[in-house]
Order: structure tokens, then sequence, then C-alpha cells
């Protein structure tokens, strides 16, 4: 089947290209540093492998992305017209922010995806000299999907799926929703606790310290802003 709007409107064109099902998704992952393919597929873990190795294709054939061997492995990277889709995606995310009302659907909640992204956009400069161990525990996940740690030192961010044997930080115990919420800029740290869905438990500084150490996604500050009667406390 031809997938051609049959226009010669640049808008339409690009569109071929760009508005596939994932593609945007796939083009996000890459904006934010993924360069292999096990990486760019923990960012949309929903996708198929065969699906997410076709859209990689058609960008590399469409002249946005570029493939080379690193030792064994392949890595994917955009071009210089890849990376001129930066405005464009970031532009889509934040009109998301801004407009899209309604709340998280159960379905949009997946405890893998929240912490794969949040460990991608930890704030190092914030960390103090020496390790953060931060263990989170998801009240409502799937058991193999309800413990998770960050083990933060020397400029680096490994995330972990089973007990790493570190001292602790700090302890976090949250609904999947209560900790997305807080990421995306739809409640403060302060509202979350504050329900009783979301307990930080550890020395109280580094405790007040975490938010700063996490941050939040790229679009939270445009969603916070965009809340009606926010309570900024």
């Amino acid at each position: 089947m031809d997938d051609s709007y049959g226009q010669y409107c640049a808008v339409a064109r690009s569109a071929e290209i760009l508005c596939e099902r994932w593609t945007p998704l796939v083009v996000r992952e890459l904006l934010c540093g993924s360069r292999r393919f096990n990486d760019l597929h923990r960012g949309v873990p929903r996708m198929s492998t065969s699906l997410l190795t076709q859209r990689l294709r058609h960008l590399e054939q469409s002249g946005i992305v570029r493939r080379q061997a690193v030792g064994k492995v392949w890595e994917y990277q955009l071009t210089e017209a890849g990376e001129a889709l930066r405005p464009v995606v970031m532009g889509l995310g934040h009109w998301g922010a801004r407009w899209i009302e309604g709340g998280l659907r159960d379905d949009e909640l997946d405890p893998g995806l929240l912490m794969w992204d949040m460990h991608r956009f930890i704030h190092l400069d914030e960390l103090p000299a020496w390790p953060v161990v931060v263990h989170f525990r998801f009240t409502d996940a799937r058991p193999s999907e309800q413990q998770w740690w960050l083990v933060m030192e020397e400029g680096r961010v490994d995330l972990c799926l089973k007990d790493p044997g570190r001292e602790l930080t700090l302890v976090v115990d949250s609904t999947v929703r209560a900790l997305t919420e807080v990421w995306i800029g739809e409640r403060t740290p302060a509202e979350a606790q504050r329900s009783g869905k979301l307990r930080v438990d550890g020395p109280p500084r580094d405790a007040q310290r975490l938010w700063a150490w996490l941050g939040t996604s790229l679009f939270a500050p445009t969603r916070a802003a965009a809340r009606p009667g926010a309570d900024l406390a």
C-alpha cells in the first residue's frame, strides 16, 4: 500500500517520515541520548523489537539516523537532519504538557519506564561527593517491578532491579501514580507526601535534597505552570 499523501507540501512530506506510529518516540529516545538498541527499547518497552528495527531502518533511509559499529555492537546516532528535529519534538511535548488535560490513565503507568526516564536525567551537579543510593519501593506494581535502586557516584548513575548490596541513603515508598505525577509536574513532592501516597525515609537533609537530585521530566515545568491553583509548596 502506498503511504504517501501524494502532496508536494512540506508538511505532508515530513509527516510521511515522522508520523508513523512510534516514530516520534524513537526520535525522542535518540534526542535523550540513547544510542544502543536495547537502551532505545527500554524507552519504548511496549514497542516490539521487530517494529523498532523497522522504524530505525526507515529513519536511516530517510537520512535522520546514522548507524555505526562500535566494537561488537551497533549504535544509532542522529544526523544533522535528525538533531534539527529537537525543537519539533520538544515543542510537541511542551504542547501536550500545556494543553492535554484529564490526568494519567492506568494504562499509562509503567514503573520500569518511569525509573529508566528518571535515571538518565539525574542532576549530577547536585549530588554530594560521596555515593548516594536510593531504594524505590512501589506499593502497587507487579512483584517483578516493585523494587528499584539508583546508585549515584563518581558522575555515573546505575539503575538496578536487584539489590546492589550498598548502604542506603534513602528509601522511597510510593504508588506508581504518585511518583509519576511528581516526575511529570502534575503535583509537587509535598503534595504527594501529604496525600500519603509517597513517603521518603532517611536523614531529613538528604530527604529534602532528593528532589534536587532527581529533578523532573523535561516537560514538568510546563505542566506545573499550567495547573490551575497549583500548590507550589
